[in-house]
């Protein structure tokens, strides 16, 4: 008898299905886009897949293979398991899916998987059938990232010190750009996080422009500033119906008057007031250990609450 789930190894040839495939899933997102997702294939030795049902493309994972032959959600994407169809797949049919490839992993020497759950704000309609699998087949909890999230269907507004700090920048003649010139965006992210946080940005400066011009309108860069010099700065990937910050970042004169809080009211209720999330992202290190008190303390002043980004380990 046929076998009903076949796993094959994503192939460059295979890139038109992939991304229609993403286009029609209930998770997918410009991150799932080959053209996101290799822009970085220097980094990573890749080892998506594509589950055919019958002989049909149907499922998909973004995925790479590590140098101790662990399977891993890409790891290069902030999100993204099993990427599957709105219609004819229910909790059986992800849990056949995983059996199947569960045994194409056994099959290739591959005795351990790291698994990133989509978080269901990104989802175009429910789609944890992959928690259900994952809990069924054994997976543990590797790490819970918090983000900050707005409900824009019932948002609470920004808490009485963020008012003040809209206030008092408001009264300062601010200016507000977006710009589609990465070298124009990135020096007050490298400095901010250089200074605060002693780190790097994900990206650099080149691959952010790449982005870019690859996705004009999912990705967008803000600046805003009191004077000539940009104080403040937001990144977001605007993607299904959610708007994430991908970036955030202020000077020290910015972060005294107000600026980013400025900017952040522009965005979410000129901007991006027509989609159903605002996402400011986690607030961790130390693989969610560590929870940045102070900067989630700042996203949930300006109407945030808590979203958690988890990542399952499954060993075969």
């Amino acid at each position: 008898m046929e076998t009903e789930w076949i796993i094959r190894i994503f192939r460059p040839e295979d890139t038109e299905v992939w991304n229609r495939l993403v286009a029609e899933s209930r998770q997918g997102t410009l991150l799932h886009i080959r053209g996101y997702m290799d822009y970085h294939s220097d980094r990573f030795k890749d080892c998506s897949l594509i589950a055919y049902r019958k002989g049909k493309p149907t499922a998909l994972l973004p995925a790479n293979i590590d140098n101790e032959g662990i399977l891993r959600s890409h790891q290069g994407l902030t999100y993204g398991g099993w990427l599957t169809p709105f219609s004819h797949f229910d909790g059986s049919d992800m849990l056949r899916l995983f059996d199947a490839w569960t045994s194409w992993c056994k099959e290739n020497q591959i005795r351990e998987i790291i698994y990133k759950s989509t978080p269901h704000i990104y989802h175009r309609i429910p789609a944890q059938e992959d928690m259900y699998a994952l809990f069924r087949f054994g997976a543990t909890i590797e790490t819970v990232n918090l983000s900050t999230v707005i409900d824009m269907r019932e948002n609470p507004g920004f808490n009485t010190l963020q008012k003040r700090h809209l206030k008092k920048a408001s009264m300062l003649n601010p200016w507000i750009k977006e710009t589609s010139d990465a070298s124009e965006f990135m020096p007050i992210i490298k400095e901010c996080l250089r200074s605060r946080h002693d780190a790097t940005p994900v990206h650099t400066e080149a691959e952010l422009q790449i982005l870019k011009d690859r996705f004009p309108h999912g990705i967008r860069m803000f600046l805003a500033g009191i004077g000539s010099e940009p104080e403040a700065a937001v990144c977001i990937y605007n993607t299904n119906s959610v708007a994430h910050c991908q970036y955030i970042a202020t000077s020290e004169s910015g972060r005294e008057k107000g600026t980013l809080t400025y900017l952040m009211h522009h965005l979410i209720y000129e901007v991006f007031s027509e989609n159903r999330y605002f996402d400011f992202g986690t607030s961790n290190e130390d693989a969610g250990r560590i929870l940045n008190s102070g900067l989630i303390h700042q996203k949930t002043g300006l109407g945030g609450r808590g979203v958690a980004y988890q990542i399952f380990r499954l060993n075969l």
